[in-house]
Order: structure tokens, then sequence, then C-alpha cells
């Protein structure tokens, strides 16, 4: 997916996904996500509404100005774990998990260092004593972080069989976020490469008109006897 022919591959972001519901979505949301935008890219419009099915929203006011639960739509953002940032900061023992949406684009390394960060757990270096609630992670700023280890060999099955190793895991979720992070860039990337083509073709064409056509009218001379 880097540089500049580079794309996504569909099957890594669907076990990434598969690796965020089960793990990553209890406690970070995607709020800048829709359930539509998972069409086409890793999965069919048949297989995100069966997975609607069984996800409630929150809407309204009805007419009686109370709001309601109803089923999830492919135009509806994805539901966070948490009603509020007082909530989530209460279920983890004051620590906020922050939104995934973003969080492949919001590193200097990208999803590099989101498969460093869920594969560097160490135990703290002698001289290096941890706060209570914390836990030692060299890629992370200050080598402490609040979340613990969350990927182990062996804790899914992938439904296309791929071994569920923690690494293997770590970098399809960063891929997954990666996507995320900018869902339309395999089209724009696609479009570029159209734009470029076209540019090319265009500019060889004016280029064979310059030179052979219009050259020989512009430098030829003319004699009157």
């Amino acid at each position: 997916m880097a540089g500049f022919l580079g794309a996504f591959d569909a099957a890594a972001i669907r076990r990434g996904h598969q690796v965020y519901t089960n793990v990553c979505a209890t406690c970070h949301s995607m709020n800048l996500l829709a359930y539509r935008n998972l069409v086409d890219a890793c999965y069919t419009e048949e297989e995100v509404k069966e997975m609607c099915e069984e996800i409630e929203v929150e809407d309204g006011p009805n007419d009686e100005g109370e709001m309601f639960e109803r089923q999830a739509k492919l135009s509806d953002a994805w539901v966070a774990p948490y009603k509020n940032e007082e909530e989530a900061r209460f279920a983890n023992n004051g620590a906020y998990p922050p939104d995934l949406s973003l969080m492949a684009k919001a590193r200097m390394d990208q999803e590099d260092y989101i498969f460093a960060l869920l594969t560097g757990y160490r135990e703290p270096p002698a001289g290096v004593s941890l706060m209570p609630g914390m836990h030692y992670n060299p890629y992370f700023a200050g080598g402490q972080i609040a979340m613990p280890l969350q990927l182990m060999d062996g804790m899914l099955d992938y439904e296309d069989g791929t071994p569920a190793t923690a690494s293997q895991m770590a970098k399809d979720v960063a891929v997954f976020l990666a996507w995320a992070a900018e869902p339309k860039q395999d089209e724009r990337k696609l479009m570029g490469l159209k734009f470029m083509s076209v540019m090319t073709t265009c500019a060889m064409l004016t280029g064979f008109y310059k030179r052979f056509r219009w050259g020989p009218l512009k430098s030829r001379r003319i004699s009157y006897v």
C-alpha cells in the first residue's frame, strides 16, 4: 500500500476488521466511519447488511420527543463502545481510549508504529518502575501505557483459515487502521494514474504535432522572385 502504485490488501482489511471487532471495539471507537465504507472494500453489500442487522443504534427523537433504538443502516456511523468520555474513563481506570479512525495518520510511522506498539510489550528493564495500572512498552511515548497486551496467539479464528498469531493479527489490524484513515486511497491512486496516463498521451501528441507539423511551417523560408 506504500508508494504511488501500492494498494490495500482486501483480505488483510477483512481480517483486521475481525480483530478490531473482537478486540479493539470493546474500548476504542471509530466515529468517522460508516458501515457503508466496508462495502466493496472487504465485504459485499449483503454481508454488511447482515452485519447491521445485529447492531442497534440510538435514533430520535420520535413524535413523543423520546429517543429510541433501531436497527443500524449502511449510512449510520459505527457505534461507539461508550456514550461519552466520562464513561470511557470510568471503565478504564481514568485512561481514555482514543478514537482509532485516523490513528494510522496521526503517528509518524503510521501502520508500522501500530504494529510495533501491539507487539512491543516487554518486561520493564532494571531501574524502570511503572506507575500503578501501567504496562511497559518502549514504542509508546514515555514507555508506559495503560492498555495491557491485547493480542495473543490463537485468540481468534480467522474466517479464511489464516493462522491467528499475535504478529499476524497485529499486521492485519494495522492494515485495517491504515485503510480506515483513508478508505478512498485506492480509488484516488487509480484516478491519479489515469490522469497521468492521459496527460502523458496528450504531451506526446502535442510534441509530435509541434515537431513534425507546426515546426516545418514555423521554420520555413519563403522567397519571392
